[in-house]
């Protein structure tokens, strides 16, 4: 079993930036792939960006690349969100979740651990 919680959500301007961060509360997260994914208001949860286990391969959908930049630290057994140049379309509440896998396709099913979820709010 492995639980998630993420952290760093708030409220920010458009142009702003900032920094999630998802815990896992065991070292055995270190062996899986972690994503983010997100799901706004009257939307469904769609995904953001994803990291193997190593962090040795990087995955990011096409709006937020060159934005957002997914890390980890296997040490502390926590994944980070670097967001900047945030938009009002990034409005949404984040998920961390963790693969079943050391590696990922980025399917949501694949995805066996979820975390509660953070709220980002980017104001005009």
């Amino acid at each position: 079993q492995v639980q998630l919680v993420e952290s760093g959500g708030g409220l920010v301007q458009a142009g702003g930036s900032l920094r999630l961060s998802c815990a896992a509360s065991t070292r055995t997260f270190s062996t899986r792939a972690v994503g983010w994914f997100r799901q706004a208001p009257g939307k469904e949860r769609e995904f953001v960006a994803a990291i193997t286990w190593s962090g040795g391969s990087t995955y990011y959908t096409d709006s937020v690349k060159g934005r957002f930049t997914i890390s980890r630290d296997n040490a502390k057994s926590t994944v980070y969100l670097q967001m900047n140049s945030l938009k009002p379309e990034d409005t949404a509440v984040y998920y961390c979740a963790a693969d079943r896998d050391a590696y990922t396709n980025y399917e949501m099913a694949q995805f066996e651990y979820w975390g509660p979820g953070t709220l980002v709010t980017v104001s005009e």
